[in-house]
């Protein structure tokens, strides 16, 4: 059995992605919550994950790490979490790996908190170019393998890597095109993306210092989160 070491559902984008993919493909695995702790869990993550981060995924003796690397170890035991067109999965692990390695700017204004609604000073130029590309990627998989997912009729991976950018779009009240808002609407409203934001707002712990860089770049209008 597959066990996906993960962090808070509120803040923790990274993890997201992996347990997503399991759960909407139905691929069985034990969930292993870490609460992040103030200053970091690095040393007690050591014990499951070689680089001290989350996700991690163990399967026996063999642990992965990292999202993208556990995505691809769960390719290899079950092949239909990419899109079986020859195609569609070129252009898919392309967008994912764009996601990946880049949209900094966006993760640095807009870190991940599923449970509160934000309203920003302002959105940076950096930002703006990268909600602009993540517009034209998500309107041209559309378009071109014919939804309602990004590549297809199905859900793949490449939908559970923009996840993260679901939940920011609404936390930060993100506008793009209407094709891109339309499926930001479907992801949100399915049932393991409901499931996920409905445990993190039922989070009471707080990471003060993730708290407080939302607020550097605006102010939080709604807190939704539990307090007890």
């Amino acid at each position: 059995m597959l066990t996906l070491h993960i962090a808070n559902k509120n803040y923790s984008s990274w993890s997201l992605r992996p347990w997503l993919l399991l759960t909407e493909c139905g691929i069985p695995f034990v969930e292993a919550l870490h609460i992040f702790a103030p200053g970091g869990n690095h040393d007690a993550f050591r014990k499951f994950s070689p680089n001290g981060k989350v996700p991690c995924l163990v399967d026996g003796a063999t642990a992965v790490w990292d999202s993208l690397a556990i995505v691809e170890y769960i390719a290899d035991l079950h092949p239909h979490v990419w899109p079986r067109d020859r195609l569609a999965r070129a252009w898919a692990r392309s967008a994912a790996a764009e996601m990946h390695a880049g949209f900094a700017a966006l993760r640095s204004q807009c870190s991940m908190s599923v449970g509160v609604r934000v309203q920003l000073h302002a959105v940076n130029t950096a930002t703006q170019a990268d909600l602009n590309r993540v517009d034209e990627l998500w309107c041209e998989g559309l378009q071109r393998f014919g939804g309602p997912f990004l590549a297809g009729a199905d859900f793949s991976a490449v939908d559970a890597f923009f996840a993260p950018v679901v939940f920011r779009l609404f936390t930060y009240g993100l506008q793009l095109s209407a094709p891109a808002m339309a499926y930001a609407s479907r992801m949100r409203d399915l049932p393991s993306m409901q499931r996920w934001y409905h445990a993190g707002v039922a989070e009471t712990t707080r990471d003060v210092g993730h708290d407080q860089e939302i607020l550097q770049h605006g102010r939080i209008v709604e807190d939704l989160r539990a307090t007890t």
